[in-house]
């Protein structure tokens, strides 16, 4: 078990160290590659890790290849400067009008569309309309705290989601019922203390005059004009296809696979085409492929070492504590341990930990499943190592010259999401003892 630990934790340093530019996915295979060295995992593990990871890895990179192709088009600048209009120069209108946005493109887009891609832009009309540092800082970090809390509508709001639900086998359907109206309750807290603490930072108005037209910002006609009927006919998909054996990762690409051939006019056979198609697959996070087997691999091997059933032992003695305890316990507990260790193993962890419980409850068993999503989804933005989307987003923004230092970053993060995660556990505890009633 000691072994095992301590390749968890070196991979997890590589990880988030790349030394050499390894990239995330080179250096979680190197640690799955000790891992096997020394025994902790057995190459009939490997079989065993792909037909749990390869779906919802391949779901991912579907959706940040239709997000590429968006912001390329410039819909996500359109709807950014459309906000900003319907602000009509009230600076809190503005603020709690672009968390709404981001709750909108974390929903359909996952969360790292939001960080990664929004954001950005959030900050180019920001600066566009005149705001201070200051001023600008407060709807960036906000910005990115709403890609993560409200990122629990659907399966693919985020990575967590998809691996859990593929994990517990949960369809598209079953778990949009009963995380929709909990998102609800993490976007109404998310607004909430979001202002309270943000408001000090907000400026009283601003100056629409600096701002584009809308339709200067789009690219590509074409992909933009088709965008709101692919989306609708995707969710559509999402929902038919839901209780069959059509994987998630398959309605996904075949709706990428329709975005490109539109981006790419492939009937034209590339004439007229204004995105650069081949550009955004190379964008593409493929490595995160080669991240999910080798992170799944490593926690596999802790698996087999007997450390996820200590947690399954933990999950156990919280849930004769009741449902209540167990939902709020769990799920807090592996918030932090996604704010300590990084939120993709620790949901790994929770899955598992959670399948080993002992005599759970149908109640407190599937309280505990979506507690471990949740609490995957929100703790990680209590530190800047909590998600690799956070990791990238700050570099991202230190690229455009908004630098946020480490101690701010962690302040804010505290501060915003205990109370978020608490009033979103209460939410799920009371949505499933209805559903259960």
């Amino acid at each position: 078990m000691i072994t095992a630990i301590l390749i968890f934790v070196l991979t997890l340093i590589f990880v988030l160290w790349q030394p050499r530019g390894l990239g995330i996915g080179w250096s979680a295979l190197a640690g799955a590659a000790f891992a096997l060295l020394f025994g902790v995992v057995h190459t009939q593990d490997i079989s065993a890790v792909w037909s749990i990871i390869w779906d919802p890895t391949m779901t991912f990179i579907g959706l940040i290849v239709i997000s590429l192709l968006l912001d390329e088009a410039g819909f996500f600048a359109w709807c950014a400067i459309h906000v900003a209009l319907w602000g009509k120069g009230n600076g809190t209108k503005l603020f709690l009008l672009i968390i709404l946005l981001g709750a909108s493109v974390s929903a359909i887009f996952a969360n790292d569309g939001t960080a990664l891609i929004l954001t950005p832009i959030v900050l180019s009309v920001l600066l566009s309309l005149g705001f201070s540092p200051k001023n600008a800082l407060a709807f960036i970090l906000a910005t990115g705290f709403v890609a993560d809390s409200t990122s629990l509508p659907l399966v693919i709001s985020n990575l967590v989601n998809i691996l859990s639900a593929d994990y517990f086998h949960k369809s598209f359907g079953e778990y949009a019922k009963v995380m929709v109206p909990v998102n609800f309750a993490a976007l109404g807290s998310t607004l909430l203390i979001s202002w309270i603490y943000f408001k000090r930072s907000l400026p009283a108005s601003y100056n629409l005059m600096g701002l584009p037209p809308p339709i200067t910002k789009i690219h590509d006609r074409l992909v933009f004009l088709a965008t709101f009927p692919l989306l609708i006919l995707l969710l559509a998909a999402y929902f038919m296809t839901a209780g069959t054996k059509i994987p998630v990762s398959l309605v996904t690409g075949a709706g990428a696979i329709l975005w490109l051939a539109i981006a790419g006019r492939w009937w034209k056979k590339g004439k007229g085409a204004v995105i650069p198609v081949w550009k955004v697959l190379r964008e593409a996070p493929w490595q995160i492929v080669l991240f999910s087997l080798g992170m799944y691999l490593v926690v596999y091997g802790l698996k087999n070492q007997g450390l996820t059933m200590e947690v399954g032992h933990l999950l156990t003695s919280m849930s004769n504590m009741g449902s209540f305890a167990a939902t709020i316990g769990s799920g807090f507990m592996f918030a932090f341990l996604s704010a300590a260790m990084n939120n993709l193993p620790t949901v790994l962890i929770g899955a598992i930990g959670i399948h080993q419980a002992l005599h759970l409850s149908p109640l407190v068993k599937e309280s505990m499943i979506y507690a471990n999503i949740i609490g995957c989804d929100l703790g990680p933005k209590m530190t800047p190592i909590g998600s690799l989307a956070t990791l990238l987003w700050l570099h991202v923004l230190e690229k455009k010259g908004e630098k946020i230092s480490t101690g701010e970053y962690i302040r804010a993060g505290f501060i915003l999401t205990i109370p978020v995660l608490f009033m979103t556990l209460v939410a799920l505890y009371g949505w499933l003892r209805f559903l259960h009633s």
